[in-house]
């Protein structure tokens, strides 16, 4: 038995732990009922539950959702078209998102899947400054995955 300042009353029945916490207009509440005796703790358990409420509330709000989004590249891809997916990229992992780069191969591009290695290549190195490789890239199907996460703040 626990009173609400932390003192320690010792082991009773429940019937006087009850009777205690009555007269002090607290609750009686089981700490750890698994225990051998039950741990019991004299609280006023409407401001606890309260105090939890706001504990997680806060915690909540520091936690911060990465997203993950894509930028699709094809295996003929010009150089212009390049920069402007290389920028939209870096703007995402700027914003702290991760990054999920991918190559479609179509009919016959399935031959030549080093260049599409090549253009992942090419693409993690010219966006390096702002973001790591995650997963390197990988051919699955017809589809060639590669992830990008933003460099922490140092």
């Amino acid at each position: 038995m626990i009173t609400d300042n932390g003192e320690q009353l010792g082991i009773m029945s429940a019937a006087d732990a009850q009777k205690i916490a009555v007269q002090r207009n607290l609750d009686l509440v089981k700490i750890a009922p698994q225990a051998t005796p039950p741990v019991c703790k004299i609280m006023d358990y409407g401001k606890y539950r309260f105090d939890q409420q706001k504990r997680e509330k806060e915690a909540k709000k520091n936690q911060r959702i990465i997203e993950i989004k894509e930028v699709q590249l094809s295996l003929n891809i010009d150089t212009h078209d390049l920069e402007t997916k290389k920028n939209h990229a870096i703007r995402f992992l700027k914003a702290g998102n991760k990054v999920k780069v991918s190559i479609r191969f179509r009919g016959r591009e399935m031959v030549h899947p080093e260049r599409g290695y090549e253009i992942m290549e090419a693409f993690a190195d010219s966006c390096a400054e702002y973001g790591v490789v995650e997963k390197p890239a990988k051919l699955e199907n017809r589809n060639m995955l590669m992830f990008l996460a933003a460099k922490t703040a140092k």
